[in-house]
């Protein structure tokens, strides 16, 4: 400790932090600190510079979480930009990429589903997307879940008995499938409805999503009246039940009010450290369904800087609505509101309370199930220090499977869980290179060797959160021996605690046997919380194993049967790829859909038809 108090580490963190800051100016930009292994510790923005990173200088008079980030730092690095709201929007891009330890994280990056109306083609269709939007058309969403987007669709088609099939099963229809039998298409293909009259569909449709249900029910109406004057009464019938449809979806959304215009409700409430942040979506005065989102707090963060952070990450990669209700002021709302063209307003006023309210009450019940949740996982976690020999609390468990058929497309996976839940993006899959077809225990040998044996042996800190506290291995006792070869070969074995789990008689789940290094292998009881959550660990690998290992076996395939194909190379495979979305749907495809793709002349549209056709 030097006379100042402040201690050595903190002292020199400081210093490197001075000397870093006399060599910047004072112009807005983002500055980076690293560790001495080049890690990225904190990732921050300013409107002036120097003055900021100054700030640092002063250690004790921040709080505790920055005392740490300031002792770790080695170095800094600084990006300088033209404007604040350009280094808001370059820190959240930074922070999203590089996952900084002591910035604020959104952990949950899944891009939203959407309904979309084509509108390249005579007959448009309406379906669901997810993803980067590649096809032209128009999109309404975003949409909380896929379920939401499925729910919706699902009666929307009983209302506009718009068609949802690819180009090419539409192109090759030559009588009405089963959804115009059932009543939720109007079979354009073969010509039951022609198209000015399906026109008319696509616009009540288009006029529905985008919020103006009135007006279409209005036509719907006067539609039923004029059908039921002329004694049509089975269009009439037909109308009314459109009608009733539209009200039941309107009944679900709960909101419908066209002045609410495009607007996310956006609700935090933090507890015991813990942060919920409740999402709804409207659009078109309709409620598109809600979503909350957890994380942890690292030591003292304001719940306005938490928001601010949330906000800024949140609207990276997503579509921004008109306004955003918030219940709390974020720090940097002018900011936010240059960087993304937003309005940001309280929602404790007016229309918009009672849509507060509702996200307040979805937050804070949401997170109290998170917290009962999270608690009953952190019990488990504290039973396991015995149960296998454990230092302390285990803070990350890597989860290890195998997949393959018969020796080919040969894949390892590792599924990383911490007390948070499961880490989705520490993920990694090994495609098996060296390993003997169907050799499970040298699979095993390599997947080990590629994730331990580039790591320097006197760097580890068993303390680190980064390093596993457990590896649980998909497997019985060769397996457990398999892992060890490596960990022994590497010097890591006193380093890692590994356990080796196997299914029991018959393969039924709660007879596992479980298998430890000089240790006899046992099971724990049937009912037992511990035996529940380590299946539930095994269970996430093997889905994500078996998931990866479909993906590339399909992926394979694909490839394998368009290479076959005369005057296909690698630029006219990837037209085709792009224009179809799938090499399913490449096969699938009419001759005349293959001939409208750029580059396929229709002599080679004959060969790719002739080749997928012929019996």
């Amino acid at each position: 400790m030097n006379k100042d108090g402040i201690p050595p580490s903190l002292r020199d963190g400081a210093d490197i932090i001075k000397k870093c800051a006399s060599d910047i100016g004072d112009g807005p930009g983002v500055y980076r600190m690293l560790n001495e292994l080049d890690e990225i510790l904190y990732v921050g923005k300013a409107k002036a510079l120097k003055r900021r990173v100054t700030s640092y200088t002063r250690p004790m008079l921040l709080p505790q979480r920055l005392q740490r980030m300031i002792a770790q730092t080695a170095r800094m690095e600084f990006i300088k930009t033209q404007t604040e709201s350009e280094a808001l929007l370059l820190e959240a891009s930074l922070i999203k990429t590089l996952h900084p330890k002591y910035n604020v994280l959104l952990k949950d990056d899944k891009s939203f589903p959407y309904i979309l109306m084509t509108d390249d083609q005579v007959f448009p269709q309406l379906i669901k997307f997810r993803g980067k939007p590649t096809i032209k058309g128009t999109y309404f969403g975003p949409f909380a879940s896929g379920g939401a987007v499925s729910d919706t669709l699902s009666l929307l088609q009983r209302v506009f008995m718009l068609r949802n099939c690819s180009d090419s099963y539409f192109a090759a229809r030559k009588s009405p499938c089963l959804q115009y039998h059932i009543k939720r298409c109007s079979a354009p293909c073969v010509g039951r409805v022609d198209e000015g009259k399906y026109a008319f569909q696509v616009k009540d449709a288009r006029d529905f999503l985008s919020g103006k249900s009135r007006d279409v029910q209005e036509r719907l109406r006067q539609a039923m009246a004029e059908a039921s004057a002329e004694e049509a009464y089975e269009q009439a019938a037909q109308l009314r039940d459109r009608i009733r449809v539209l009200t039941q979806i309107q009944s679900r959304q709960g909101v419908n009010s066209a002045s609410l215009g495009d607007v996310d409700v956006v609700a935090l409430i933090v507890r015991e450290g813990s942060v919920c942040v409740q999402v709804f979506f409207y659009r078109g005065g309709q409620s598109y369904g809600n979503k909350p989102f957890f994380w942890t707090l690292e030591g003292k963060v304001s719940d306005g800087e938490v928001l601010s952070g949330f906000l800024a990450q949140f609207y990276q990669s997503r579509p921004v609505p008109q306004r955003v209700l918030v219940n709390i002021p974020p720090k940097d709302a002018g900011l936010l509101e240059d960087a993304y063209h937003f309005k940001i307003q309280s929602g404790r006023r007016g229309e918009a309370s009672d849509l507060m309210e509702l996200a307040e009450r979805n937050a804070r019940d949401a997170l109290m199930r998170h917290l009962v949740e999270r608690g009953s996982d952190r019990k488990i976690l504290r039973e396991m220090v015995d149960l296998f020999g454990l230092d302390d609390v285990p803070q990350r468990i890597e989860i290890y499977d195998n997949s393959h058929i018969s020796g080919t497309n040969m894949i390892g996976v590792m599924v990383v869980a911490s007390p948070e839940g499961f880490e989705k993006k520490a993920y990694r899959t090994f495609n098996i290179r060296d390993a003997g077809a169907s050799d499970d225990y040298a699979m095993m040998r390599e997947v080990m060797l590629r994730r331990f044996g580039k790591i320097d042996i006197d760097s580890i800190d068993i303390k680190d959160k980064n390093w596993p506290s457990l590896l649980l291995i998909d497997g019985g006792a060769g397996q457990l021996s398999a892992v060890f070869e490596v960990l022994d070969e590497l010097g890591m074995s006193d380093y890692l605690t590994v356990v080796g789990i196997a299914k029991g008689e018959k393969r039924n789940a709660g007879r596992e046997k479980f298998f430890l290094r000089d240790r006899a292998m046992f099971q724990l009881p049937v009912h037992d919380a511990v035996l529940h959550y380590l299946q539930r660990l095994r269970d996430e690998a093997h889905r994500f194993a078996i998931g990866t290992h479909r993906a590339k076996r399909q992926k394979a395939a694909l490839k394998s049967r368009l290479d076959q194909v005369s005057g296909i190379g690698a630029k006219r495979k990837k037209a085709l790829l792009l224009h179809f979305g799938s090499a399913k749907a490449v096969e699938d495809a009419s001759l005349e859909d293959l001939s409208k793709v750029e580059g396929v002349s229709k002599i080679l549209a004959a060969q790719i038809y002739n080749f997928f056709h012929s019996a």
